[in-house]
């Protein structure tokens, strides 16, 4: 075998592999059951992770897309489970309707009521984080513990979310928690399974925000 031939990538220009990347996927993933403005999400989740077992498995509520652009144009906050979600959320995107990325799972009282009744920073950051975030979006893809803690407080009546978008990946939970919040009557995007993670969240939620961009 010859491994002297030297690689040349097909371009370097950013947008020009973005372009081909998704012609590239949308060669790939053939007929498919997803609406039409449901599948730029599902084109960013598989250009996220290179993985179109985890693009064909996302659910979406009927007025999820609606609501995750409502909610950016009206400049509701969106909430980040971890940090890793809220770094890669594209701020300009958000802050051009006057919305924020909040996360709270470090803050010190969160951490500290959380030592004091024994249980996850995930869970006591949704019950901070519902008082600040009425009618926001929730971004969660790393903590199954937060989400099946929102879904609690929604069928409490004591949050109301502009759209969930529950993606958290894991072995202990995870697959658990989204078939929670796909039972939900009100706007979520989630996945069947264990797979997810904060760069497919992430990934979800930009692709929101560049739909809310357009006229």
């Amino acid at each position: 075998m010859n491994f002297n031939t030297e690689f040349k990538p097909f371009t370097v220009q950013p947008q020009k592999i973005e372009g081909r990347s998704f012609e590239m996927i949308d060669e790939e993933i053939g007929r498919h059951q997803f609406t039409e403005e449901q599948y730029p999400v599902v084109q960013r989740v598989i250009h996220a992770s290179a993985d179109f077992e985890l693009g064909r498995s996302l659910v979406f509520h009927p007025h999820a897309i609606q609501a995750g652009i409502q909610a950016v144009r009206s400049g509701k906050r969106v909430v980040a489970d971890v940090q890793m979600v809220q770094v890669g959320i594209s701020k300009p995107r958000l802050e051009k309707f006057g919305g924020e990325v909040s996360v709270y799972i470090s803050d010190p009282d969160v951490m500290e009521e959380a030592k004091r009744l024994d249980t996850t920073r995930a869970i006591i950051s949704m019950r901070k984080a519902i008082k600040e975030a009425d009618g926001g979006i929730f971004a969660i893809g790393n903590a199954p513990t937060a989400l099946l803690e929102l879904i609690r407080l929604v069928k409490a009546g004591e949050a109301k979310p502009g759209l969930i978008i529950g993606l958290p990946v894991g072995f202990v939970s995870a697959a658990e928690s989204k078939e929670e919040l796909a039972k939900l009557d009100i706007p979520f995007i989630t996945n069947v399974g264990r797979k997810g993670g904060s760069t497919v969240t992430v990934a979800a939620l930009n692709a929101i925000s560049i739909l809310a961009e357009k006229v």
